[in-house]
């Protein structure tokens, strides 16, 4: 899911303990020079080779408490979490970036 905004289309994870793929197109928002909104972000996500996200629109970032919203930004870290999860260590490998 998109935290408060987007539900996904399908559950498409495998159990506990076997590795999750992800491939995630992302589309950035842009800013004019006075930093107002020109365009909002979008994403698509495929989990495991199942389309879950189709180009949705973001709201603004993911907030914990409170509606999402836009601030003006410029190039960020891509950051990942575990949420605490008390199964097995979490462990990333094989991540890609490459800008369209």
């Amino acid at each position: 899911a998109v935290y408060k905004q987007h539900i996904p289309l399908a559950n498409a994870c495998k159990k506990p303990g076997e590795w999750q793929t992800y491939d995630i197109i992302w589309q950035a928002p842009r800013f004019n020079r006075i930093g107002t909104l020109i365009s909002p972000a979008y994403v698509t996500v495929i989990h495991n080779g199942v389309l879950i996200q189709n180009h949705v629109e973001l709201k603004g970032q993911t907030l914990w408490i409170g509606q999402p919203f836009y601030k003006e930004h410029g190039p960020a870290p891509i950051k990942l979490q575990s949420h605490g999860d008390p199964s097995e260590p979490i462990s990333f490998r094989n991540i890609w970036l490459r800008r369209l």
